[in-house]
């Protein structure tokens, strides 16, 4: 859930780090350069930082040596995992030769730390939103059997389930909406947010009569601060939640805070238009994220989450 942000303030590296505003310790650095040495077989020596500001969950820098430079995200050790997932998951968008993801390096953990090393691309606030329209398309149509993916991995720093399933209409009540319901009530939400919720899970099956869904490759975290441009004008998508599923949920994610450009919503309509039934079940989907919302940041996205709910259930009278 990184926030691109256009402008960065470079900091040089000295041997206390003084200059560096997370305070981390060299050493982490120079584990990071060694890693990327040994991957690239290029002396790399980090010369300069510069944190990239925005990420809720991770921080983020980029670290150059002469014409190289890398685009490194930090967290705690025990989120290894969740990084070497989000790799996986930027791998399986770049099999798919739709849209252009930054390529990962390599990941790692140490002194304190783990990091994800990924290209480094220079993004831009604008481009051209027909390219991405149809280049979502495009990833959209790789497919697999079933819906779930291989691993399971993280939205935003939530556990993500994606165990294989034929039935979309039970993967999304088991492992997307039911997950997040009961992780909320673990959580202490319980009472009218319970009682909505079970009500919609008994009954969610009806808002799917005469769609069935294929198991689509899905970006799976697709909001306006997840993609950008290149300085060529092509899109970029990043911080992926990958599985496979319908594509109508990525689309309705777009929609969820302010919404992409009019000329990505009609390229993608013209490249495989969406179905009756559409502005319904983007709420269905769009509940997944606002639940996972109230889940992280709090309870100024209960009222919200029960809102959509009554919503929902009202089109079912």
């Amino acid at each position: 859930m990184l926030l691109f942000v256009g402008r960065v303030h470079c900091y040089r590296i000295d041997p206390e780090m003084k200059s560096e505003p997370s305070q981390t310790a060299l050493p982490l650095w120079t584990a990071i350069a060694a890693q990327i040495s040994q991957l690239t077989r290029k002396t790399f020596i980090p010369e300069n930082l510069s944190p990239v500001g925005g990420g809720c969950i991770n921080r983020a820098f980029r670290i150059r040596h002469q014409d190289q430079q890398f685009f490194i995200k930090l967290n705690k050790t025990e989120h290894l995992a969740m990084f070497e997932v989000e790799a996986a998951g930027l791998e399986e968008i770049i099999r798919s030769a739709s849209l252009r993801v930054p390529r990962p390096l390599c990941s790692g953990s140490g002194h304190g730390h783990a990091w994800l090393v990924l290209e480094f691309i220079d993004l831009q606030s604008r481009g051209d939103a027909t390219a991405l329209g149809n280049g979502l398309a495009d990833m959209h149509r790789c497919t697999a059997e079933k819906f779930g993916w291989s691993r399971d991995n993280t939205i935003g720093s939530t556990p993500q389930q994606n165990t294989a399933e034929s039935d979309w209409i039970a993967f999304w009540r088991q492992q997307r909406l039911g997950y997040q319901l009961n992780l909320a009530q673990r959580k202490g939400y319980t009472g009218l947010l319970q009682s909505l919720g079970e009500q919609l899970l008994s009954e969610c099956q009806h808002f799917f009569t005469g769609y069935t869904p294929v198991p689509s490759l899905l970006h799976g975290d697709l909001w306006g601060g997840n993609y950008a441009f290149d300085a060529a004008g092509q899109p970029i998508i990043f911080d992926p939640a990958v599985y496979y599923g319908d594509r109508e949920a990525d689309l309705a994610m777009t929609e969820l805070f302010g919404g992409f450009s009019a000329d990505f919503y009609a390229a993608y309509q013209d490249a495989w238009p969406l179905q009756t039934g559409y502005a319904s079940r983007k709420q269905l989907y769009n509940l997944y994220h606002i639940l996972n919302h109230l889940n992280l940041f709090g309870a100024q996205y209960l009222r919200q989450a029960e809102i959509m709910i009554k919503k929902l259930l009202s089109e079912l009278c």
